[in-house]
């Protein structure tokens, strides 16, 4: 005869005042517990890659400024492929921007879109005009 032979048939009891709790509730308190908070976003931010800046030479940079140039007078749509900075870590990644030019900023060096995107003009690797269907 075992131990608990008198009470292994007898119903669960349920208490008269407390609603039985759901099972997704009750598995809840059995999830597992995270005992460093935070730790596994700081090993998504690490293992986040980012890119170096290229740097353009001086040659490249005078074709860079006559096509901004052109668009500034033309006024036509463009693809402005640019770098941006991480804000976390060294390096960024390169984006791209498309519109128009809507005035170039030579004081602080930028290239003012129509829709307010500053863009400085360091950071810019390429202009594309797709209207054209080819690099300026």
């Amino acid at each position: 005869m075992g131990a608990y032979d008198d009470i292994i048939h007898l119903p669960h009891p349920t208490s008269p005042r407390h609603p039985r709790m759901r099972m997704i509730d009750r598995a809840a308190q059995f999830s597992p517990f995270q005992a460093l908070s935070g730790f596994g976003s700081a090993i998504r931010e690490t293992a986040r890659v980012t890119g170096e800046r290229i740097e353009l030479t001086e040659d490249e940079k005078a074709v860079l400024d006559e096509k901004l140039r052109y668009l500034c007078e033309t006024g036509g749509e463009a693809i402005f492929t640019y770098f941006l900075p991480d804000g976390k870590k060294d390096g960024g990644t390169y984006v791209d921007a498309v519109g128009t030019i809507k005035k170039i900023d030579p004081l602080e060096g930028r290239v003012i879109l129509t829709d307010g995107t500053a863009i400085p003009i360091e950071d810019i690797l390429e202009v594309e005009a797709p209207i054209l269907g080819q690099d300026l």
